[in-house]
């Protein structure tokens, strides 16, 4: 070592410089591995919009429901006879709106159409709707779903 000299070089070398060692890189490219990981659990993928999908298929079970149950008086389905008649429909309209508040979920109105009239609630604009048409001997019958 010579006199007057200090002991570490100021020619640009290596050693002059400071540097980070390799571990504390390695831990920081895992804690953002780690970080991005996470963020995808907690925040997830959007989901897709199946909303109106699921409304549809409420009003074509509802109606398959329907369509299926054996009349009360006479007819060939308990459908087919509420929509037999004006004076029919007029008699079974509080049955019908009954039977298929019972069919859906609570969360769901309902507008049911016939050739004689309809029952449930006024479609509301600007909402998903689902529908579906059921053909009966009388005529078609057709359902729409929302959700409140």
């Amino acid at each position: 070592m010579c006199r007057g000299r200090s002991e570490t070089p100021r020619d640009g070398s290596r050693s002059s410089r400071a540097q980070l060692s390799l571990s504390v890189v390695e831990a920081g490219i895992g804690v953002v591995l780690v970080l991005g990981v996470t963020m995808g659990f907690a925040f997830g993928v959007p989901s897709p919009n199946t909303r109106g999908t699921q409304l549809d298929l409420y009003a074509k079970d509802t109606g398959a429901v329907l369509v299926h149950e054996a009349p009360r008086h006479h007819g060939a389905t308990r459908l087919a006879e509420i929509i037999e008649s004006k004076e029919s429909f007029r008699r079974e309209k509080s049955a019908l709106e009954t039977r298929v508040d019972r069919i859906l979920p609570d969360n769901l109105m309902f507008r049911v159409e016939t050739p004689y009239g309809s029952v449930g609630y006024r479609k509301p604009g600007g909402v998903p709707v689902g529908v579906s048409t059921v053909t009966t001997t009388n005529g078609d019958v057709t359902i729409w779903v929302w959700y409140v």
